[in-house]
């Protein structure tokens, strides 16, 4: 057991000290997850919706409160992470009154006198999640495998563990039997035992690549279903037809919201070069009246970033791409986990500004002379998590779709998350889908069952 010291990323003061749970601990809880598996899996699905609308009810109630730990944690704007908690509450209500239909049997014809699909629970799942939405990477596991039957189990990041107790009491609040959800707080050494466990019959992960690859290896050798989530490096395409003050509004939400921390954020611009200079000039001055600040004030866009390294690395490949003979035209500076809200043209695809995912607030541009030209750059990436083109064509932009090589395409928009749509990516960004009845699907038994008299 050691301890570990939850440490506020703007004011650099200690929020809190957690001990970490010891293997015998972990031991112990995933035996008693194990063993409420057994009862919950029974429980119908008119008293799990009960219990996941209370879920909603509790997430809206004392949403501030949540959120402010959220804040402290990791940073995040208080207005964003009060969102944050509210769209929670809606991932909950979703499945609560979708998942019976989505987990209905379905009856199949063929030569028996009843054949049909029926939708079973494995038993618990495993979570392992990241900091930058320390609130909704969980839930929107851990709504759809509750509902389903299964039981969760949560090994969170370490800067974040007082969100993953309050994750938990939010559950213990709502009237959920005991070990239904439960939060281990451990380090990634403990990940690979916890995995093994025979009780642990899948996990799902949001994270680097790195960590995706280590846990599907664990689990491809324990013959255990993996769900990765694995970042990206979205394109926002702009066409010059684009209705520009709309685009400028979205593609600003797109990679500043949470201070640019986040998988699907655009991170790459690529714009005509017809529209690039005068588009460009008024990005600037929308980005500069962005609120920055104290992340509890209620008007702060952009905070600070959740630790230091973070903010240090994303330095590092600015600053060789500058090198390279990319160009700032705002930002640029860093004062410990502050980064000013950046914008750098001229990057090419050789540069780490392209190449790589850039977890923080700098947007970079790229310019395009023809449509076929977009769609190259956009797809000249490892990832494959979404885009975003922007353009009054609509006809034109959806003859395009499948030549994207991505999960997700939005027109005229940010590229984001609802429950009513699955997630997910293709390429080093993952596989397997979260969100929508596809992602309730992924934590079953898919059983065939075949009759004859």
């Amino acid at each position: 057991m050691t301890t570990v010291k939850s440490i506020n990323p703007y004011s650099g003061k200690i929020i809190e000290s957690h001990n970490t749970h010891s293997k015998d601990a972990v031991k112990d809880l995933l035996n008693k997850a194990h063993r409420q598996f057994g009862k919950w899996k029974q429980v119908s699905f008119q008293e799990r919706k009960k219990l996941m609308l209370d879920v909603a009810k509790e997430l809206k109630s004392n949403k501030t409160e949540y959120a402010t730990l959220i804040t402290l944690e990791m940073g995040k704007p208080i207005s964003q992470a009060i969102a944050e908690v509210e769209k929670c509450a809606w991932v909950c209500e979703y499945y609560a009154n979708q998942s019976e239909l989505h987990l209905a049997s379905k009856i199949i014809d063929t030569d028996a006198d009843k054949s049909y699909i029926s939708y079973e629970p494995l038993g618990i799942i495993l979570a392992v999640m990241p900091w930058n939405y320390p609130f909704w990477q969980v839930f929107r596991f851990a709504a759809p495998s509750l509902m389903a039957g299964n039981v969760a189990v949560l090994k969170h990041a370490s800067n974040v563990f007082g969100s993953a107790l309050n994750i938990q009491k939010v559950f213990e609040k709502a009237g959920f039997p005991e070990h239904c959800f439960t939060t281990l707080l451990v380090g990634s050494d403990a990940v690979e035992s916890i995995i093994e466990s025979p009780y642990v019959k899948a996990v799902t992960l949001t994270g680097s690549g790195p960590a995706g690859a280590a846990v599907a290896s664990i689990a491809g050798k324990n013959i255990k279903k993996t769900v990765l989530e694995l970042g990206g490096s979205n394109a926002l395409i702009v066409f010059k037809d684009a209705d520009i003050e709309k685009t400028i509004e979205s593609c600003i939400q797109a990679r500043f919201q949470n201070t640019g921390q986040s998988c699907i954020a655009g991170k790459r611009l690529l714009i005509d070069e017809s529209i690039a200079d005068a588009f460009l000039k008024k990005l600037i001055a929308k980005v500069k009246m962005l609120k920055i600040g104290d992340p509890q004030e209620s008007d702060t866009y952009i905070g600070v970033m959740a630790k230091d390294n973070l903010a240090e690395e994303l330095e590092l490949q600015l600053q060789e791409s500058v090198a390279d003979g990319a160009e700032v035209l705002i930002g640029g500076k860093r004062k410990g986990t502050y980064f000013e809200p950046t914008i750098v043209t001229k990057v090419s695809p050789e540069m780490k500004l392209f190449k790589e995912e850039t977890f923080g607030p700098v947007l970079s541009v790229t310019t395009f002379k023809s449509e076929k030209e977009a769609i190259s750059l956009s797809n000249n990436s490892k990832f494959g998590l979404g885009v975003s083109l922007f353009s009054k064509d609509l006809k034109r932009l959806e003859k395009l779709l499948p030549q994207f090589e991505e999960g997700a395409v939005f027109i005229n928009s940010l590229v984001k998350s609802d429950p009513r749509l699955p997630f997910g990516g293709i390429k080093t960004s993952g596989y397997g889908r979260e969100l929508s009845a596809e992602g309730i699907k992924e934590f079953v038994n898919i059983k065939t069952v075949y009759i004859k008299k």
